[in-house]
């Protein structure tokens, strides 16, 4: 009876909560699917709310478990999906390379991935790790909407990584979600880890009773 729950604990290092934001339709379940399944749909099915997958990769010899949540863009559902900022480690903002309302509004001079960030910035924590995604890259350039290069400025403005994704064609899929992990496990090496959210990051350690004359010691899948 009490192996299964040491076996649960063993099989990963570190437990590391990412959030998916963006405008309806962007596609932002479409990479999530990608990433966690390996699949592609067409048909298209709104986020109700909140929605989350698991993946367990590795990274330096580490065994990191991404738990992913996929959030509803539509207006009606963003004060349900504020909660999920708070104790995010990562964010991954996505827009559609071929809509240029889910990159700039159709209000004048007003920029829906800036009103993203500006929610960042109110729900989130100040340290969080964040990432610019231009999802749908595998369309004809006739239909591009959003030159990679103004992705790639708003990204330099805000001092964070930018990539453009295809989840249909599986392009850059892997290469964002790693890149954000790496970083956020970087981050955490890097700080210490008594101020990281404790239900977000979780560390194997022995047994109370095995293990209680030993002072707790920083992320094993933080170390080098």
């Amino acid at each position: 009876m009490a192996v299964a729950p040491a076996r649960a604990r063993a099989d990963y290092d570190c437990l590391i909560k990412l959030l998916l934001i963006g405008d309806s339709g962007v596609g932002k379940s479409c990479l999530l699917l990608r990433f966690s399944d390996g699949s592609f749909t067409t048909s298209f099915i709104t986020t109700i709310g909140i929605d989350f997958k698991i993946r367990t990769v590795e990274l330096d010899g580490k065994r990191i478990k991404l738990q992913i949540w996929d959030t509803a863009g539509q207006e009606r559902f963003r004060t349900i999906t504020t909660a999920y900022y708070r104790g995010a480690m990562g964010i991954l903002l996505v827009y559609d390379v071929t809509d240029e309302s889910s990159f700039n509004s159709n209000w004048i001079s007003l920029i829906n991935i800036r009103n993203w960030i500006r929610n960042i910035e109110q729900h989130a924590s100040d340290n969080v790790n964040k990432i610019l995604v231009g999802n749908k890259a595998d369309m004809d350039e006739s239909k591009r909407a959003v030159p990679t290069s103004k992705g790639q400025a708003l990204a330099d403005e805000y001092g964070i990584k930018f990539f453009e994704t295809s989840a249909k064609t599986n392009l850059n899929v892997e290469e964002v979600f790693f890149s954000i992990a790496r970083d956020i496990k970087q981050r955490l090496a890097d700080n210490d880890t008594k101020s990281e959210p404790r239900a977000e990051f979780r560390i194997n350690q022995p047994d109370q009773a095995s293990g209680a004359a030993q002072a707790p010691q920083r992320s094993a899948c933080c170390g080098s």
